[in-house]
């Protein structure tokens, strides 16, 4: 799902120039136009993107992208179907042209443009005590704003809505009919860093949260955003509580997640799955479609289609029950 990203204003013009000078490397002339930094899935032509993983060899293979930032181990491979930038650490070269594109994308920590929303503006909603909203917020007819709750800059929230008391929500779209109960948080930067022994580095996160129709998140979630992709939650699924979502998870459509399960970043669950309470998912995982996950499992493997799983590591439920025996 390709959105136009409301959230992070992009820097004019880069060129490739720009891109070499950035990574310290050998400058060139050519005045080759970059339009953005990109996923592989969702780059244009005129885009650059990366490459770091053979578990995203298909995604290469499709990729638009004429410009791949990439290690020189995988440079025979990139080669074949766009340009390679080669650099020592990929994610870390991806974060600082990141930057260099949206050179504010750190510094969103707090907003203090907010205001009381002007009840003018926001016909047919109802807004609880202490509401602040930030600018160019939409919010959909026959919606509720709970007591002490934060809606931030260009944040759009669909009809017929429900959001509880002392909520934030930032760098999110969410359809109609959609639940977001008390204590929740939608939409801050994920835990992304490179450890360095003197001062960590921040990752920076442009993504957003996507929130389709007619989902309800519990209390005390936490959502991130997306780094360079999206995280998406699909219509029809329903969060339980104290639930963690990492960037760029995308859930699919029709899912039941319990309370205090844990999503580490990147990875994707199909349509129709059921996730047992305190389990954990890997990151960079693919969860098929109709999974069952039981609860207390670690999900460290992808997980085909039609499948019960249990234990950690997760095995199929009839291995599992016959070790237990």
């Amino acid at each position: 799902m390709k959105i136009d990203n409301r959230f992070f204003k992009k820097s004019k013009k880069i060129y490739l120039s720009d891109i070499y000078k950035k990574l310290g490397k050998k400058n060139i002339s050519k005045k080759t136009y970059i339009e953005n930094i990109n996923d592989l899935n969702s780059a244009k032509k005129n885009d650059i993107s990366f490459f770091n993983s053979l578990k995203y060899l298909d995604l290469l293979k499709k990729t638009k992208s004429k410009f791949i930032i990439t290690h020189k181990k995988y440079e025979s491979i990139v080669k074949q179907y766009s340009k390679p930038i080669l650099v020592e650490n990929v994610l870390k070269a991806v974060s600082q042209i990141t930057e260099l594109y949206y050179p504010d994308s750190l510094n969103d920590a707090v907003e203090f443009n907010l205001k009381q929303p002007i009840k003018k503006k926001f016909k047919n909603i109802k807004f609880g005590h202490n509401v602040l909203v930030g600018n160019k917020v939409q919010i959909g007819k026959n919606s509720i704003i709970g007591h002490n709750t934060i809606i931030e800059s260009n944040v759009i929230l669909g009809m017929n809505c429900i959001v509880g008391n002392n909520v934030l929500i930032k760098n999110t779209i969410a359809g109609n009919n959609v639940r977001i109960l008390d204590s929740t948080i939608i939409g801050k930067k994920g835990f992304g860093f490179f450890p360095d022994q003197k001062k960590n580095i921040r990752y920076p996160h442009i993504g957003m949260v996507i929130i389709e129709d007619n989902v309800e998140i519990g209390c005390n979630n936490t959502i991130d955003r997306g780094s360079l992709s999206n995280t998406i939650i699909g219509a029809n699924t329903f969060i339980d509580n104290q639930v963690h979502i990492a960037h760029n998870v995308n859930i699919g459509k029709n899912c039941i997640i319990t309370a205090q399960v844990g999503f580490a970043g990147s990875s994707k669950l199909g349509n129709n799955v059921s996730i047992g309470g305190q389990a954990g998912i890997s990151g960079h995982l693919k969860v098929g479609n109709n999974v069952q996950i039981g609860g207390g499992s670690g999900v460290i493997k992808d997980i085909p289609d039609n499948t019960r799983v249990m234990g950690y590591p997760a095995k199929d439920i009839k291995s599992f029950l016959k070790d237990k025996k």
